[in-house]
């Protein structure tokens, strides 16, 4: 079996990003949904973003998620070039923490919309991108509700095993 086509394209204005991306990554991987993975700086590689979100519809993307930290052109421009979905993925930067990206990204101008995570979150930006995709894709819904009750189910076992810790060391609770 080859590699399938990729319906949501990953894009960063840098590789210093890629480690706020591993969160998606590996959410996108669990979903077994083929993602791609791309570099297109604003500032420094205008040509190539307009050029990736114009043709982004042909190469099959259904969903974009575009990561950028401090100048976050990147994530608007990609919004202007195309009609498909962007999520913006706000990245952690050393000088305001983030809070300047994500300022940045929801205060797009009325008509080049962007749905906006929060700062660092990856795998929200992941699984929002899945559930737009599970509109029209019921087993990758599937998909998403047994996620969902993987993740259910691990918060309860983890939330038994500390109230049992806390009950040992605390003669008052009662568990």
């Amino acid at each position: 079996m080859g590699v399938k086509k990729p319906i949501i394209g990953i894009v960063s204005g840098s590789t210093s990003d890629f480690l706020s991306l591993e969160d998606a990554m590996s959410a996108l991987d669990e979903l077994q949904i083929p993602y791609s993975l791309d570099v297109k700086s604003a500032h420094r590689l205008p040509n190539d973003m307009e050029i990736y979100a114009k043709d982004a519809g042909k190469k099959g993307l259904k969903v974009i998620i575009a990561a950028a930290g401090g100048a976050v052109d990147l994530t608007g421009m990609i919004a202007a070039h195309t009609i498909i979905p962007v999520i913006g993925l706000p990245i952690k930067s050393n000088d305001l923490n983030g809070m300047d990206s994500l300022l940045s990204m929801v205060q797009m101008p009325n008509g080049i919309p962007v749905g906006v995570m929060g700062i660092g979150r990856g795998k929200n930006a992941a699984l929002y991108a899945a559930q737009i995709l599970a509109i029209s894709d019921k087993g990758l819904g599937e998909r998403l509700m047994k996620f969902r009750e993987r993740m259910r189910d691990s918060t309860r076992t983890n939330a038994r095993k500390e109230i049992l810790k806390k009950a040992k060391s605390h003669p008052y609770l009662s568990v």
